[in-house]
């Protein structure tokens, strides 16, 4: 099962990095609206997604795993997350890829991650009533009772308006490349694959791995909070471990592998000083992940994969991640560019 794991997570890196959705200069770019092939892809996605998933679980090849609506947790880590994301400029997912092809500051982002998933845990039983309430898995199947007429016409509908806002962004954009059109695609029918009962019967996820690997490397493992994440997280670690294989030897067969601690877009807005960087990129890690966990998953694992399965904590999470990566983009990149 680890082998079809890591395939699985190679897989997601590949499809990611053939679109360049996992670098610091698109998701930043996202952040100011200058780039906005990671939005069109994942709503392509969501929408493509929702469809064939829906599909595969009416003819019983797999199951619902929706997040619960827990409003405290899905509107502040929401915020949060995605603030973390604007200053970072990666997802807990595009930092192993990148990793991979030799990012620096995806791995001080990692580093800083590792802390904001240690420090979660440790203030999970503090923080518990600032997540709540608990609203439960509400989800359109949920809601209008099953499948049924009714549940696959809205579904379509849905469906088809988030096909509709890709293309109508990618309009309002303006550009010709059409790889976030063929990486939304993939990333639908990947995440569809992973679902069923007979692959791994689980949605495609990346934020676990932070707290789970950083609780166990600091012994923290004797708690609650570890014991709910210690499955998943030893899943999306494998996954993880798969897509950074795909970012090194994608990066290396393409002879693009390269040592980069500041990217283009950094250096515009803020410079080529090093430590500047850092700091920022650890800041933005810690954030990333901490918004993650309190909302109970990220931009794979609750947008896309919650997306698709029409969940109302996902979809409302990703209307806050946007708000606290465009306010954040709008402060953080506000200055004159560097010259």
């Amino acid at each position: 099962m680890t082998l079809v794991i890591l395939i699985l997570g190679f897989l997601f890196g590949a499809i990611l990095q053939y679109a360049r959705l996992n670098k610091y200069d698109v998701i930043s770019r996202l952040a100011t609206l200058e780039d906005l092939a990671v939005a069109k892809a994942i709503v392509l996605a969501i929408g493509v997604g929702a469809i064939v998933l829906n599909i595969e679980i009416a003819a019983g090849l797999a199951h619902y795993h929706v997040k619960p609506f827990v409003l405290g947790g899905v509107i502040l880590g929401g915020i949060i997350f995605g603030s973390g994301m604007a200053i970072l400029g990666y997802c807990p997912g595009t930092l192993a890829i990148s990793l991979g092809e030799g990012a620096l500051d995806a791995l001080v982002g990692i580093i800083g991650g590792l802390l904001g998933g240690l420090v979660f845990t440790l203030t999970f039983p503090g923080i518990q009533g600032l997540l709540g309430p608990n609203l439960g898995k509400v989800s359109l199947s949920g809601l209008v009772g099953g499948p049924s007429v009714l549940f696959f016409i809205l579904l379509f509908v849905i469906a088809i308006a988030f096909i509709y806002f890709a293309f109508w962004l990618d309009q309002k954009e303006g550009k010709p490349d059409r790889k976030w059109l063929y990486s939304g695609l993939a990333l639908a029918l990947l995440n569809a694959f992973v679902f069923l009962g007979s692959v791994a019967n689980r949605p495609i996820g990346a934020s676990t791995t932070y707290p789970y690997l950083a609780d166990y490397l600091f012994g923290f493992t004797d708690n609650a909070y570890f014991a709910k994440i210690r499955t998943p997280g030893h899943w999306e670690l494998i996954f993880l471990g798969g897509a950074f294989l795909a970012g090194l030897i994608v990066s290396l067969i393409k002879k693009e592998f390269k040592l980069q601690l500041i990217f283009s877009n950094w250096e515009h807005y803020k410079g080529k000083t090093p430590w500047h960087r850092i700091l920022w990129a650890f800041v933005g890690g810690f954030f990333l992940i901490f918004g993650a966990r309190m909302a109970g998953g990220c931009t794979s694992g609750h947008i896309l994969s919650g997306g698709m399965q029409l969940a109302v904590s996902s979809l409302t999470f990703a209307v806050f991640v946007f708000i606290g990566l465009l306010g954040t983009g709008k402060l953080f990149y506000k200055n004159a560019p560097k010259q």
